[in-house]
């Protein structure tokens, strides 16, 4: 059975030490209104956690981490400190993270934290996939050999092979950045670059005359 933020431990002393760590942790900073996914408490669920003291690192397993509308979810996750203040979460093992509206799917991931808040996520795989309901209808998805999400700026940025499409169009580049908020990309190369932007654009079916 999973515990909940009382994590399952080896020895009595190191169960007491992280349930106070991750209690404390979860506190959203004081004075700050909870407006937003930036502002929201986390929370942390896990099957089990072993403590390394020399390096002062964290093993969890079967891992799910939740703040506002962010969720992570991982078979593995190895943290380098035993709070959300500044610390990165290495995810490997059906490494998935609902975004806004949307859902990144990889291998392996790094999600970093800042001042109890999730700012970052790099996902890689092959290839990592990205995925978004679009306000119009329909899905937008696409994939890379990196994807990076930004909460702050809400956008998703595919490098390597980047591949991303509406349903019906198609759009292909070195570097391909979606706008989650505002459901857009944008496109480009590096300057000398070989690569090109491909764009395969579908006409509109025309409905039979009735």
């Amino acid at each position: 059975m999973k515990q909940h933020l009382s994590l399952m431990q080896r020895s009595t002393g190191v169960r007491i030490f992280l349930a106070i760590s991750v209690a404390l942790s979860l506190n959203p900073i004081s004075g700050r209104a909870q407006s937003s996914d930036t502002d929201a408490a986390i929370t942390l669920d896990a099957a089990s956690s072993e403590v390394d003291y020399r390096t002062n690192t964290v093993l969890f397993r079967d891992l799910s981490i939740t703040q506002g509308e962010t969720r992570v979810t991982a078979e593995r996750a190895r943290s380098t400190g035993l709070d959300f203040d500044d610390s990165t979460w290495v995810l490997s093992g059906r490494v998935q993270i609902s975004v806004q509206g949307g859902d990144l799917q990889a291998e392996a991931a790094n999600v970093t934290f800042k001042e109890n808040r999730i700012v970052r996520a790099r996902i890689e795989g092959q290839p990592a996939k990205f995925s978004q309901t679009l306000e119009r209808g329909g899905v937008a998805r696409g994939e890379a050999a990196q994807i990076v999400y930004q909460i702050d700026q809400q956008s998703v940025t595919l490098r390597d092979k980047a591949w991303l499409t509406d349903g019906r169009n198609e759009i292909r580049g070195e570097q391909l950045v979606y706008s989650l908020r505002e459901q857009r990309v944008q496109a480009g190369s590096q300057t000398g670059s070989k690569d090109r932007v491909q764009i395969i654009i579908r006409p509109t079916p025309q409905e039979a005359p009735k």
